[in-house]
């Protein structure tokens, strides 16, 4: 089942293969060395569907102006590559062919894909340090991969920058939301670990797209 709104806020949902698949792999992922780098833990990777299947495109660090970021804008920001077995695995296929599908994409369309890890520290720890914010591209989907002993975190998603949400949603394990990032606002709840004396973290996968005209 999928809903839209305005036809450019929709919400489906991956198989179980696709979770399976795809959830083991966050417990893989690395800390880096930028601002954010010991709380999100990290893996970003360029990649085409074609019918071939995936295309693992040459690595690249990923930059944002700072209009756009304003909490780490203007940084040629590197990160680990996914890993091969995920890269090629029938659940990241499913995951794109999602994001593709919703929006149309034709076969020689980039996708960035970052695999993110938001661990909670002491107090609570910001998803999004940015705020309410856009991130630059035409398409983008956040899929929830896990929430682990923590509270906060709902995805929120905004007509105007200074608008109240539209939604506001705790992400489960394989909702996807995918949304017009060059007509909508999101943002993101803070979360906080439940048991102080144990991990807590977010898991999620966040695909972006640039139209192909618009592609640099």
């Amino acid at each position: 089942m999928s809903v839209s709104v305005d036809r450019t806020l929709q919400l489906t949902q991956l198989s179980g293969q696709a979770i399976s698949d795809l959830s083991p792999s966050f417990n893989h992922l690395p800390k880096t060395g930028h601002a954010d780098g010991e709380y999100r833990l990290r893996r970003y990777s360029i990649v085409r569907t074609t019918t071939n299947g995936i295309e693992h495109l040459p690595q690249r660090s990923f930059m944002q102006s700072d209009d756009i970021n304003h909490f780490q804008g203007n940084v040629a920001r590197t990160f680990e590559p996914l890993e091969d077995s995920i890269i090629y695995s029938a659940g990241m296929r499913e995951m794109c062919e999602v994001f593709k599908r919703a929006n149309a994409l034709s076969d020689d369309q980039e996708i960035e894909i970052h695999q993110i890890r938001i661990a909670a520290l002491d107090g609570e720890t910001q998803v999004a340090p940015e705020g309410v914010h856009q991130d630059g591209f035409d398409h983008i989907a956040v899929i929830g991969f896990g929430r682990e002993n923590i509270e906060g975190g709902e995805f929120m998603v905004y007509k105007t920058k200074d608008d109240l949400p539209i939604l506001s949603m705790e992400l489960e394990q394989g909702e996807v939301a995918i949304l017009a990032d060059n007509q909508l606002w999101h943002n993101a709840r803070p979360i906080k670990a439940v048991k102080q004396d144990q991990q807590g973290y977010m898991d999620l996968f966040v695909l972006t797209a640039r139209e192909t005209n618009y592609a640099l």
